[in-house]
């Protein structure tokens, strides 16, 4: 850091009413006479203090050689930033900033109201700070005059961009003068952004800190392994673990933020939510009640944490991973913000610790791996706070609270005054949560290349040594897994991921090897009915299972076959090459035209035309021919209506010309085969059918 002597008097004299005594690097390269007149491509990390560097870069631009403003008319500069929140915050940083030199600053952002903007920019303002998509709408409606615009700032152009604002910004961009300043602040700066400045800047600086070569120096990054049920456990025990003053939660959705939200209420967290289904008058109040103490922890999204700046905020917690590097390290930029200490606890669940190796290697951090805070770990730095409250130290001399005091002495005794102050102390505070303990040895990659850790060599496991066999009745059949079989096992008998050996899963039941070591307890654990969860029951083997009777093999015909519990019979009976069966089709066998057609099996011989004087069938006649008038009824298609009569054959009677409908139902039989009776009419009145006419 250097010293702030180098810039402008008023803001000078506003960093030293501040505090400030050095300046961080980003801060003092803007002091560069360089870059009085210059453009300037500024990228720095997160947290490196980017908007007081803004501010110092555009002093000598709207004072020139005044110690402070004129009178407030059209917006001489004009400050864009990606998010509301981050809006009102720099607003917030150039109102001290500019105090001195008697600035007016007004903001105009999105779900404030609109009229009450407008009216600010009508009575005039210095510095104009506001979102893109409100800034638009105020240019378009010819509220905003840009024609005195003599530097324009992008804030998080990276995470602008991101957000889709590009025609936006270059809208406001087009609208201003051309010979204005454009400042350009960013974290990274992509082809994107780099584009960007070449299109609406003129030779601009390109300026790199050297923080920026080593990131977040000042924030621990520890990388914690629990199983997927242990997540909001963890969360739980971080929290009480380190009692920061300030701490946020990232998570990845709405409804993961309400739901970590609720559930930290009840556990009587002061907790707020920040996320975009919230409006904007509710997300102003959560963030005040971070900042007046009321509120210890907020849970939000990425979109709706970017660029905020809590005091205080030792603490940030991934609940849920980060899609990139990039959001990584913003998230974990809004702690160890300008030479404070802070701590980055991911929740990393055992099944995606490879996905938090690539992230955490591409950010070029190197986390420390454990296990999150056990209970017992929680209550020790209780006692250890407990005995270091100033509560101590503090004398009284309070009259009433003295007199209060000797009567409690004298109605208590010690051990009981201390057991009180003790329930008292630990009231205040959460329970800490019982977490599975997780090995933090790696997988073994598959190809042991070097270099990225997620597929880093790592040491091999080696023998596992001496070991029982034990089996569970859950196989394949029940949707067995060993992602959620193993963290059973291990709820279930008390035993670590290392204590368990190889898993060897069949149709029905599964084979697990325990280390004889631990075998005893693991019995033990389950009780008298020796079942774990699910119903699952764990019986103990003698030896090791014969795996044998479980594999594929040929049965003496030649096919391939299955014993054990998944079948017991062989796929097939016999070969086809073995021959038909009794009844089988025969090529030799000849085909019959006589006898009826169900005395031949099914598909012996294939359709071909039928004997001489048999008709064939409709469909096999030429498109465009009538069918036959000599073919059979049965040969008809379905529905289709016979023309004229049918040649008679020897034993056939011609169908009956007179229409079925003209009959009365019952009349007459279809056909009347011999022996056959026909149907006997009653009269009308005593209940039979009259005939229909």
């Amino acid at each position: 850091m250097t010293d702030i002597n180098g810039a402008v008097p008023a803001i000078a004299k506003a960093l030293q009413k501040r505090g400030y005594e050095t300046l961080t690097p980003v801060q003092q390269a803007m002091l560069d006479p360089a870059l009085v007149t210059a453009d300037a491509l500024v990228s720095a990390q997160t947290g490196s203090g980017k908007t007081v560097a803004f501010g110092i870069a555009m002093a000598p631009t709207l004072l020139e050689d005044r110690d402070s403003f004129g009178r407030a008319g059209a917006p001489l500069a004009l400050v864009i930033a990606p998010t509301r929140e981050l809006a009102m915050q720099v607003k917030r940083e150039l109102d001290w900033l500019y105090a001195e030199a008697g600035a007016v600053i007004t903001s105009c952002v999105g779900g404030m109201d609109i009229r009450n903007e407008r009216r600010a920019l009508e009575r005039g303002a210095h510095i104009v700070v506001g979102t893109p998509g409100r800034i638009c709408d105020h240019i378009r409606r010819n509220a905003l005059d840009m024609s005195e615009v003599r530097v324009a700032v992008l804030d998080e152009a990276d995470e602008m961009l991101d957000l889709g604002f590009r025609e936006d910004l270059e809208f406001i961009l087009e609208s201003a003068p051309d010979e204005r300043r454009t400042l350009m602040f960013s974290a990274t700066v992509p082809a994107a952004i780099a584009k960007l400045a070449k299109s609406y800047q003129r030779d601009a600086v390109r300026i790199s800190t050297q923080a920026e070569q080593k990131q977040h120096v000042d924030i621990d990054y520890r990388a914690l392994l629990v199983t997927p049920s242990d997540r909001e456990n963890a969360i739980v025990n971080v929290l009480r673990y380190y009692e920061a003053p300030n701490a946020i939660v990232f998570c990845s959705t709405r409804a993961a933020v309400n739901h970590l939200h609720s559930r930290l209420s009840n556990r009587n967290f002061s907790v707020v939510a920040l996320s975009g289904e919230l409006t904007q008058n509710e997300r102003t109040h959560a963030l005040q009640a971070m900042r007046d103490g009321r509120a210890r922890v907020c849970i939000a999204t990425d979109v709706a944490a970017r660029g905020i700046d809590l005091p205080g905020l030792e603490l940030v917690i991934h609940a849920d991973l980060p899609t990139n590097s990039e959001t990584l390290l913003h998230r974990s930029g809004r702690t160890g913000r300008a030479g404070r200490k802070g701590v980055s606890a991911l929740i990393v669940p055992v099944t995606q610790r490879r996905k938090a190796e690539r992230l955490l290697f591409g950010a070029k951090v190197e986390p420390t791996w454990a296990n999150p805070p056990s209970a017992d770990e929680v209550t020790v730095r209780d006692e250890e706070r407990l005995f270091a409250d100033p509560i101590f130290t503090e004398v009284t001399t309070n009259e009433d609270e003295q007199a209060l005091i000797a009567k409690l002495t004298e109605r208590f005794d010690a051990e009981r005054l201390a057991s009180a102050f003790v329930a008292l102390y630990r009231g205040k505070n959460s329970a800490p949560e019982d977490v599975s303990v997780v090995s933090l040895e790696a997988r073994k990659p598959r190809d042991g290349s070097q270099g990225d850790p997620a597929s880093r060599p790592l040491t091999p496991r080696g023998d596992f040594g001496p070991a029982v066999w034990f089996s569970l009745s859950v196989g394949r059949k029940q949707r067995a897994e060993p992602r959620w079989l193993i963290p059973t096992i291990c709820k279930s008998g008390d035993l670590s991921k290392n204590e368990i050996g190889a898993i060897k899963m069949q149709a029905d039941e599964t084979f697990v090897e325990i280390a004889e070591a631990h075998a005893d307890k693991f019995m033990a654990k389950l009780g008298k009915d020796k079942t774990m969860e699910r119903g699952i029951r764990v019986t103990r083997l003698d030896g090791a299972p014969d795996f044998s009777k479980f594999s594929r093999g040929t049965d003496d015909e030649g096919f391939t076959k299955r014993e054990g519990p998944r079948m017991d019979k062989p796929w097939k009976d016999k070969p086809f090459k073995d021959g038909p069966k009794k009844d089988g089709f025969r090529k030799d066998k000849p085909y019959a035209k006589d006898g009826p057609r169900g005395d031949k099996a099914f598909g012996d011989k294939p359709y071909r035309e039928k004997a001489s004087g048999d008709a064939p069938r409709k469909d096999w006649k030429p498109k465009g021919e009538k069918p036959s008038a000599e073919r059979r009824m049965d040969d008809d298609v379905w529905g289709e209506k016979p023309k004229g009569d049918f040649a008679k054959k020897s034993g056939d009677k011609p169908f009956d010309d007179k229409p079925f409908k003209k009959k009365a139902f019952g009349d007459k039989p279809f056909a009347k085969a011999d022996g056959d009776k026909p149907f006997k009419k009653k009269p009308a009145a005593k209940g039979g059918f009259d005939k229909r006419k």
